[in-house]
């Protein structure tokens, strides 16, 4: 009898089958808010780098799916990915030698003027 390596694909399709919607949404969420929350120098390490033009894409991203998943996850998983959403646009805000105008930094043509 050979033994055969499991097909790895479906066997991840069939793991993720089983994780229900609003905790797959959080957990991109967060890994989004993560990625941008270092970008813009929330990192705990100072040799990090700030990489603004990567946090202005992570922070939109986050933002469109927080917007767009809001109603399908409630309220209690939503408040605090707007918050987490809100505080990484502020810190890109004072990151920024050049501001943006109201309404036209990263994320906000979904959540509006942030300040």
């Amino acid at each position: 009898m050979t033994d055969t390596p499991p097909n790895d694909a479906a066997e991840e399709a069939r793991d993720i089958s089983e994780v229900p919607a609003v905790e797959l949404i959080n957990t991109v969420a967060v890994h989004l808010l993560s990625a941008a929350a270092v970008k813009v120098g929330l990192a705990d390490d100072p040799e990090t780098q700030t990489d603004l033009d990567e946090g202005r894409k992570l922070i939109t991203a986050l933002a469109g799916l927080v917007t767009a998943a809001a109603t399908e996850i409630g309220d209690q998983h939503a408040r605090p990915l707007r918050d987490g959403l809100r505080s990484v646009q502020l810190a890109f805000r004072e990151a920024s030698a050049i501001p943006d105008a109201p309404g036209a930094g990263p994320g906000e043509k979904f959540t509006g003027p942030v300040n």
